[in-house]
């Protein structure tokens, strides 16, 4: 009892912190530029410590939680081959809607996309640095497509340590977006990030996304608040337990 008082007390100004947030980019979207939505919830569950299976779901908008225009779901397996390598596999749908409303049709594009990738890991003392490869297969309404994409990121956890994790996470990623065809840059994605990980299973996380594109096919060049609820979940008696702390997907 007391100690759910403490935890409760503790979260209080965490809450507090994400709402004024929210509060000031609705009002800078409003006055200033417009501000859509990045809406994330992902599901991993880890079968042992190098088996992980993940679920997730995405829905965008082009302004503030209004004209949604996007949504995702996709699944997959990670192998980690070794403590600084893991490699996947996934596979999912991705629907875009033409401006001007929610789910407006027709359809600016239905996909079924497969990719693969690798994901390579250092640190330096604290600081986490993560490089991510990824190449995706494309079954487009307009035909099959190729895409690469090379992601680096950086990721800082702080706060009083607890069962083996640190609550809280600032981090920051750069995303490079290439086709096979030409102008073959396609993309360019820019977030900053902060994660709360109130228990062991969940985080949460807010942050601030900018995306480029050089040809466009899915969003305009726009920004974006990014909300997300990370669930990572293990199998009974599992041996190791190493919780994630990797960049947050996206």
């Amino acid at each position: 009892m007391f100690k759910s008082k403490k935890s409760a007390i503790k979260m209080k100004p965490v809450l507090l912190s994400i709402f004024f947030v929210v509060l000031l980019f609705s009002q800078s979207s409003a006055q200033n530029f417009d501000l859509g939505s990045w809406n994330i919830i992902n599901l991993k569950y880890n079968a042992s410590a190098k088996w992980s299976v993940f679920g997730e779901a995405q829905l965008r908008s082009l302004k503030f939680y209004d004209h949604f225009h996007y949504y995702e779901y996709k699944g997959g397996f990670n192998y980690k081959a070794h403590k600084n390598v893991k490699v996947s596999l996934g596979a999912g749908s991705y629907q875009t809607y033409r401006e001007g409303g929610d789910f407006v049709l027709p359809k600016n594009n239905n996909e079924f996309r497969i990719w693969p990738q690798i994901v390579l890991f250092q640190s330096i003392g604290k600081l986490k640095v993560e490089q991510r490869y990824r190449a995706e297969f494309r079954f487009t309404s307009n035909g099959y497509r190729n895409r690469f994409r090379y992601r680096l990121g950086l990721s800082y956890p702080f706060g009083k340590e607890r069962n083996d994790y640190k609550p809280f996470q600032v981090s920051a990623s750069n995303e490079l977006f290439f086709t096979d065809k030409e102008p073959y840059f396609e993309r360019n994605r820019m977030l900053i990030a902060f994660n709360y990980k109130p228990s062991k299973s969940t985080t949460l996380q807010i942050g601030y996304l900018h995306q480029f594109d050089y040809k466009i096919n899915d969003e305009t060049g726009r920004d974006f608040l990014q909300v997300g609820y990370f669930i990572e979940l293990f199998k009974r008696q599992s041996p190791s337990r190493n919780y994630d702390t990797d960049l947050k997907d996206n």
